[in-house]
């Protein structure tokens, strides 16, 4: 295998994308209009290192752009040692970004209503944080240290985020009140389910099958480069319209990844083989098995 593919080397290539680019820029333009027009005004709080950032922000009247690039700063190291080289540099050109967004855009609040902003402010830091995601980042680090935690105690992604969620909610209770608390759940459960829609409903863990005739090259690669488990079934492959009577034999393999694994990985098997078929599967969880790379050797 070309040294090319391995994942604890940058591709600058995917990094500068016009592509990406957009997606992350659209993706914190909205997570700012979300923030400045309708949360921070207001005090409402979303889930991870927003809802964190916005709590810190009001109790202690630190600048928030300090905060998003401070509390990102050890989700950007776990990235890079737990997802690779290129996810660290894109979270990082995002939150810079959004840090810059919050600094220097002045929005004034768009609404006092409360389910509106619950509801508003929700959709659109969910669709800003899922737009990023497409764009081969983040801008908010709880499901990377959910991944990273998730090894060391045994609890599910869902489960750790939660807790952390459950934290920031309690706090802001005690702080602004129960019905802000209340009305920010509201916002982190909008927001959850518009990041899950923007980027095609993909759940935490996906299953990948890919048909190749550079088969053992992308054996090589997920095994060896990404250090990912992968099970191979024997198949046939043919039965095209005008063609039914030709088949050939071939092999399906299967992977299971994050979602934030997911572009990281069609990047890579494009240069490998772009005539290469590959369908995802979306799964609840998963668990055993070699489920995430282990961090390379430096």
């Amino acid at each position: 295998m070309g040294k090319k593919y391995k994942s604890d080397r940058i591709d600058w290539k995917h990094v500068w994308s016009l592509k990406n680019f957009i997606y992350i820029l659209a993706g914190t333009g909205l997570a700012v209009l979300a923030m400045k027009g309708f949360m921070i005004p207001n005090r409402f709080m979303d889930g991870g290192v927003t809802g964190i950032s916005i709590l810190l922000h009001e109790i202690f009247h630190i600048n928030i752009s300090i905060l998003v690039i401070a509390l990102n700063l050890v989700f950007i190291y776990l990235g890079y040692r737990n997802i690779g080289k290129t996810f660290a540099v894109q979270t990082t050109i995002a939150v810079i970004i959004l840090a810059l967004g919050l600094l220097l855009i002045d929005i004034k609040p768009i609404t006092t209503d409360k389910l509106l902003i619950a509801i508003f402010g929700g959709i659109l830091i969910g669709a800003g944080v899922g737009l990023v995601i497409r764009g081969g980042g983040v801008i908010d680090g709880a499901e990377v240290i959910a991944v990273f935690t998730r090894r060391k105690v045994g609890f599910s992604n869902s489960e750790i985020i939660m807790l952390i969620n459950c934290i920031i909610f309690a706090v802001a209770a005690l702080e602004f009140g129960i019905e802000t608390a209340m009305y920010s759940v509201i916002t982190y459960f909008t927001a959850t389910r518009a990041t899950n829609y923007v980027v095609d409903g993909i759940e935490e863990y996906t299953a990948m099958n890919i048909i190749s005739a550079q088969q053992e090259e992308i054996k090589s690669f997920l095994v060896n480069e990404l250090g990912k488990g992968i099970t191979v079934y024997k198949g046939e492959r043919g039965y095209l319209p005008g063609s039914f009577d030709i088949k050939t034999d071939c092999e399906i393999i299967v992977t299971i990844v994050t979602r934030l694994e997911i572009k990281q990985i069609q990047d890579a098997l494009m240069l490998i083989d772009p005539k290469a078929f590959v369908f995802v599967q979306r799964i609840s969880e998963a668990t055993g098995g070699i489920l995430k790379a282990k961090p390379h050797a430096k």
